[in-house]
């Protein structure tokens, strides 16, 4: 009887010590889940003389190190350009899915029935969305389109002509369901015209509206789909001095996971957005992504931005100039410990539709790498320029895609290895 006692409490000693081990083990998979969804950034290398600095920022669907430009996928595609292609350039990040344009189409119900944006575009790294504030810029201009006023912007949708109310809390409950990474605060986009009083407006309505997106971000700080997003602010005040740097204290005070940059001048007027980020940059942490919103016009651009202490930009540019016949040429040049994006062309860029190019065998840009400077020339191009062929598109996105990326590229292996 004693024996069979012993062997019973035995067989429960070590049921109970499997269970433990179970439980354990369950725990630890659950911090390593919880860990790998949170989202946090590291400084890695800051220049000796500059502040251009190379940052490091974990997202629940990757790693990206900066500086790193963002492809615009502004209706939940790159423009003729698969996820295949965007990583071939070394697209680390994209901008998917507009907010303002997924409400209207394909609205929250079909997102959220396919799983989110990830899923939806079949892109499966770092996502950023924006939060429909610079579309209150836009379309406030016609005040049939939209109206402003303290709770929030008011849209007209194009098609059904149904009323949709863009708040705070909207935009942050819409990002959400699109599901990216790194969503932004809802803001009104400074406009230039207008002088200091719609600055100031502007600024108060976006810092109000920073306060909401920030409460109701934390109600639930992981998105439909259980990733955590982090939440950046968005430094306002147009071309006032004053206005910014009040701006920037504020954004930063609140504490968000990152911080960006914006307004209309913002990659519009280069030299004043270069003005903008001496003004605030003494003004921000440097553990936290600096990003300027809309810089990308040209690849100069991104050099430029960076060399001030910028992390991350977008820009629909690359992919429309593409489109309309504009293709980046030029030669990635270090002098002086940083890099330049010397115009060995027209201002740093061909026109394809120009006759010249007809029996031009040479790629569009000496040295580069992508597939279509690896495959094609420039009398193709022009060729299927004129012809009107969706071929054109695509191949000539890539090459503008991949350029801005083959300058972030160079910009870390600078500050990586040669600093």
């Amino acid at each position: 009887m004693a024996g069979a006692r012993h062997k019973n409490q035995l067989k429960q000693s070590i049921g109970s010590i499997y269970a433990n081990f179970r439980l354990i083990f369950a725990f630890c998979q659950l911090i390593n889940l919880n860990m790998t969804h949170i989202y946090h950034s590291t400084l890695i290398k800051q220049h000796p003389t500059l502040p251009a600095r190379v940052m490091k920022f974990i997202t629940p669907h990757g790693e990206v190190m900066t500086p790193a430009f963002m492809p615009v996928g502004t209706y939940a595609v790159v423009n003729y350009m698969t996820p295949q292609d965007l990583m071939r350039s070394g697209s680390q990040i994209i901008l998917g899915g507009n907010t303002y344009h997924m409400l209207c189409s394909p609205g929250m119900e079909i997102m959220e029935a396919v799983g989110g944006m990830h899923r939806f575009m079949s892109w499966h790294q770092s996502m950023l969305t924006d939060s429909g504030g610079f579309q209150v810029l836009s379309l406030s201009k016609n005040g049939k389109l939209c109206k402003i006023d303290d709770k929030g912007a008011h849209f007209k949708h194009p098609i059904t002509g149904k009323i949709i109310h863009l708040t705070p809390a909207t935009s942050i409950q819409t990002q959400k369901s699109i599901g990216a990474d790194i969503i932004m605060a809802f803001d009104e986009c400074t406009p230039e015209e207008g002088g200091r009083d719609a600055a100031t407006a502007a600024l108060q309505r976006t810092h109000r509206w920073l306060l909401e997106s920030k409460e109701e971000h934390e109600k639930q700080p992981l998105s439909k789909y259980g990733y955590h997003q982090a939440l950046f602010g968005i430094i306002q005040g147009g071309s006032h001095r004053d206005l910014r740097e009040e701006s920037a204290e504020f954004v930063v005070n609140l504490n968000t996971d990152g911080i960006a940059i914006g307004g209309e001048i913002i990659g519009f007027d280069m030299q004043k957005t270069a003005e903008i980020i001496d003004w605030v940059r003494p003004l921000l942490p440097e553990h936290k992504i600096r990003y300027t919103m809309g810089v990308g016009l040209h690849p100069q651009d991104l050099i430029d931005v960076v060399a001030k202490g910028i992390d991350i930009f977008d820009c629909v540019a690359p992919t429309r100039n593409a489109r309309h016949g504009t293709l980046y040429c030029g030669e990635i040049v270090e002098h002086n410990g940083w890099l330049s994006f010397a115009k060995n062309a027209e201002n740093g860029r061909i026109l394809i539709k120009k006759s010249i190019y007809a029996k031009d065998d040479n790629p569009i840009m000496p040295h580069c790498a992508c597939y279509t400077c690896q495959h094609y020339s420039r009398a193709y191009l022009h060729y299927l320029f004129k012809a009107q062929l969706l071929a054109y598109c695509h191949l000539a996105c890539i090459h503008n895609v991949h350029v801005m990326q083959a300058v972030c590229v160079k910009m870390r292996e600078i500050l990586l290895v040669k600093m």
